[in-house]
């Protein structure tokens, strides 16, 4: 056990050079309204600026209104479980109007995976884990969008990037990155003839 731990813990949480300084802000502004004098500001300062634990900060706010000086974080937000897709020996697709998560991963042993992207609402950036085993991976991506793929590596095969890697406001980007075994990974746009789109 670390020293001074024990005796301490029962205090309450440890504060930050934040939590200080917002204290120190909202003295300097009860000072401009007349509620503290600039002895009192002075004091109260002293034991804003020594104060390790959100109790220690409490007490120079006693006797002034507003909330509660210490703001307790909101509990974090559990990360979104990421859409997975496995394939064995077959093909892997989806494309039109699908549900498309910030996270998705691909899991392949054999076979071809087409993940088309320029048929449906898409968040601001999507995540895509790619491994692969033997086979092709097409990502197709909607006018505008933006792709990193530095981050995917191919043992034996190809890793083509037709698109734009630096983000641009308004446009979903997406982070390609893990294994391919064999095979090759493209990323482009989609292909537009004779008034078709493929």
């Amino acid at each position: 056990m670390l020293a001074g731990v024990s005796g301490e813990s029962s205090r309450g949480i440890r504060i930050s050079d934040t939590d200080r300084e917002r204290a120190a802000g909202r003295l300097q502004q009860a000072l401009a309204e007349g509620r503290i004098t600039l002895d009192e500001l002075e004091e109260r300062l002293t034991t804003v600026y020594a104060a390790r634990y959100a109790a220690d900060l409490r007490p120079p706010f006693a006797d002034l209104p507003g909330d509660d000086i210490v703001a307790v974080p909101p509990p974090a937000a559990p990360p979104e479980r990421p859409l997975v897709l496995r394939s064995g020996a077959g093909s892997l697709r989806r494309s039109g109007t699908w549900t498309v998560p910030s996270r998705i991963r691909v899991q392949t042993v054999l076979g071809s995976v087409l993940l088309d992207f320029a048929g449906t609402t898409l968040p601001p950036r999507v995540d895509v884990t790619l491994e692969l085993g033997a086979g092709s991976a097409r990502l197709l991506l909607p006018d505008g969008a933006t792709a990193d793929v530095d981050g995917m590596v191919s043992a034996m095969g190809s890793i083509r990037s037709r698109v734009g890697s630096i983000p641009v406001p308004g446009r979903t980007h997406f982070r390609v990155h893990g294994r391919s075994a064999m095979g090759s990974v493209t990323v482009r746009h989609r292909y537009r003839f004779a008034g078709f789109r493929f």
